[in-house]
């Protein structure tokens, strides 16, 4: 048998093996621009919930910050996991989480969690 008949063949195990790797390499891409969408998520939801809660603080109508920042957040595809806002005060800190989902390569379920502050800035006398 000579040489050349001896590595036919060989140059489609290479291109199948290149083939894979760029397989798995855009199942990763795919994966970071998922979870990048889901953190992008999160944060929108963290400070819808900030503001609404700030808001209530500002100009109260009687509804618990905490309530209100938890229906802003669920409203936004995220739960409402803590928000500091108590009633009188002048600070709003809430943090959300967010279900990223079943990923390519990493098929478990997982979430981002985002923080989220907003401030009331009471006008001052002039």
């Amino acid at each position: 048998m000579s040489r050349v008949g001896a590595e036919r063949g060989s140059v489609s195990l290479v291109l199948a093996a290149g083939l894979g790797v760029a397989l798995v390499m855009t199942m990763g891409v795919a994966d970071v621009a998922t979870v990048l969408a889901a953190r992008s998520s999160a944060r929108t939801a963290g400070d819808a919930a900030a503001l609404a809660a700030a808001q209530e603080l500002a100009f109260s109508t009687g509804v618990d910050p905490a309530t209100l920042a938890g229906t802003y957040a669920s409203d936004n595809g995220a739960t409402l996991t803590s928000c500091t806002c108590a009633p009188g005060g002048l600070e709003a800190v809430v943090e959300v989480t967010a279900p990223v989902g079943g990923l390519l390569l990493f098929p478990d379920d997982h979430t981002v969690v985002a923080r989220a502050r907003a401030v009331v800035d009471p006008p001052t006398a002039a």
